[in-house]
């Protein structure tokens, strides 16, 4: 099983990366960026590739396409791994920290999309704000498939719920009112999530959003941030994600 993890930045991929140490990496160029390829012998037949795929939807669909592409053209076995790396991907997951709604997301904690939802994808009217789809256009929400999200949930502890993507970072108690007012189901937002779920739709891929909370959703305090016990967490979900992937059917959606 080949799986695609997209996170926004290094230091998130990095994190990942830790998961699967003392495991060696291969990396490989794509248009625009590089992919790191890691197969650890623990995970028997799961291979990793890991991409930092920039922040902000529009980069991580970009970045996520590229490397879906790349994927499915190398159908050849590379001289310097095994038949396990080539082909095209399984899965893709995207990855990283974000802010969690309070009190259901606590800092430190694990957040696993049961939708990925663009959140300010739309129009100001009015009467208040439209997405899209009521607009006749697109999409606004994608579902990851629930046999696995139930899975990953079970291994990892991760809460489950909406996992809302935004262009711009909630700055105010006022706007973090008005996300969970037109999205109750909420628990965390980021800015990728959607961009790769959109990416991995168009080339037929199921798709996974795993967040560890790093701040809550609201007034932007510096100091109550805890971004590397964030990362930490996220490595720790990706060292017990293989029983979850090895068990999944990929045809189960």
């Amino acid at each position: 099983m080949r799986v695609l993890v997209a996170t926004a930045v290094l230091v998130e991929r990095d994190a990942v990366a830790a998961a699967f140490a003392p495991s060696a990496a291969l990396e490989y160029a794509i248009p625009g960026a590089t992919l790191s390829r890691v197969a650890p012998v623990e995970s028997g037949p799961l291979v990793f590739d890991l991409l930092a795929a920039g922040v902000g939807p529009a980069a991580a669909a970009a970045a996520t396409a590229a490397a879906f592409t790349a994927a499915a053209l190398n159908e050849q076995t590379d001289e310097q791994t095994d038949d396990r790396t080539s082909g095209p991907y399984d899965l893709v997951v995207s990855a990283g920290i974000g802010g969690g709604f309070q009190p259901e997301a606590p800092v430190g904690s694990l957040v696993l999309a049961d939708e990925i939802t663009a959140a300010d994808l739309g129009a100001e009217t009015a009467d208040g704000f439209v997405p899209v789809t009521e607009l006749g256009f697109g999409a606004v929400t994608h579902r990851p498939p629930e046999s696995l999200v139930r899975a990953v949930a079970a291994v990892t502890g991760a809460r489950t719920g909406a996992v809302l993507t935004v262009n711009t970072v909630t700055g105010s108690a006022e706007r973090a009112a008005e996300l969970r007012r037109r999205h109750p189901r909420a628990l965390a937002e980021a800015m990728e999530g959607f961009g790769v779920a959109e990416a991995a739709t168009a080339h037929g891929v199921p798709v996974l959003e795993l967040r560890a909370v790093s701040n809550p959703v609201g007034p932007r305090d510096r100091a109550a941030w805890r971004i590397g016990d964030a990362l930490a967490a996220l490595t720790g979900a990706f060292g017990k994600l293989a029983p979850a992937l090895e068990s999944w059917n990929p045809h189960d959606r």
